[in-house]
């Protein structure tokens, strides 16, 4: 298989990859120019958060946290992204690229969506009996790796159960802690890149790349099942990670049936 491409051949990825640079430059110039945030009207938030805006489920897949992130999913985008383009024509890489992109952003929320509710109902059963047990109950639920500080709240609590000032800080805690979760934006093209990286182990699946760490050859199905294995375990296991693995996972899930749908129906996107 010739993955090599003429200098013209792939305009949505070069267009992609100018697109998410330009935004991550303007959020930093706006940021320390206008002290104006990009990311709470561009971000994809909680549909329940004052911030969101039905117009995120896109708008947030140009966004990115830093120079790191962004490379990172640039560069599996030009990788991959360009072959497959090649492959596909751009009209039809481009609706797949939306398509796995948004739908990472459905199954995230939906993630999302089944964490805050598990904290409401904890909290509710909290904020109706206001005892040390049950706010210790909360942060060993929903709080990973609770500060210091807290562990000596809670053990103050506990020889003062009845102190009004107490109550007050580990109810105002709580309410904080749900207002904080359903406020955290979430940013980045990863979903997209999953769903891009999914259709090449699906296209070419016998294709050998290089890892970078460590530096051995792996065939591409093998690599895909790989990472897709990895971020199901990190989703299970860090489920307060800042890291949106569910969201890798939509992209890959929304990826792999669009394909099937495709594969089995023939859809022809007319250049």
């Amino acid at each position: 298989m010739n993955f090599s491409f003429s200098r013209h051949s792939n305009p949505i990825v070069k267009n992609l990859l100018i697109i998410n640079i330009l935004l991550l430059l303007a959020t930093f110039v706006i940021e320390s120019t206008y002290s104006l945030d990009l990311t709470r009207y561009l971000g994809l938030y909680y549909p329940a958060s004052e911030n969101f805006r039905p117009y995120q489920f896109i708008t947030h897949m140009f966004m990115h946290g830093g120079l790191t992130h962004l490379f990172f999913n640039m560069f599996a985008l030009w990788m991959f992204g360009k072959v497959l383009e090649n492959v596909w024509g751009s009209k039809r890489f481009l609706f797949y690229y939306l398509v796995t992109g948004v739908g990472a952003a459905i199954l995230h929320t939906l993630v999302i969506h089944f964490q805050i509710s598990a904290i409401i109902d904890t909290a509710n059963t909290f904020l109706n009996n206001p005892t040390p047990e049950l706010f210790s109950a909360f942060i060993r639920k929903h709080v990973s790796q609770p500060s210091a500080q807290l562990i000596d709240f809670i053990t103050d609590w506990e020889q003062n159960p009845s102190s009004y000032y107490l109550i007050s800080f580990a109810k105002g805690y709580v309410n904080d802690m749900i207002t904080m979760k359903t406020n955290i934006p979430t940013v980045g093209a990863s979903g997209a890149v999953f769903g891009v990286l999914l259709a090449f182990g699906m296209m070419f699946p016998n294709v050998q790349l290089m890892l970078l760490f460590p530096p051995v050859p792996i065939k591409a199905k093998y690599f895909v099942t790989g990472y897709g294995l990895i971020e199901l375990y990190l989703g299970i296991t860090q489920p307060g990670s800042q890291v949106a693995h569910f969201a890798h996972l939509g992209g890959m899930l929304f990826g792999f049936f669009l394909i099937r749908y495709w594969n089995k129906n023939r859809i022809e996107f007319l250049e």
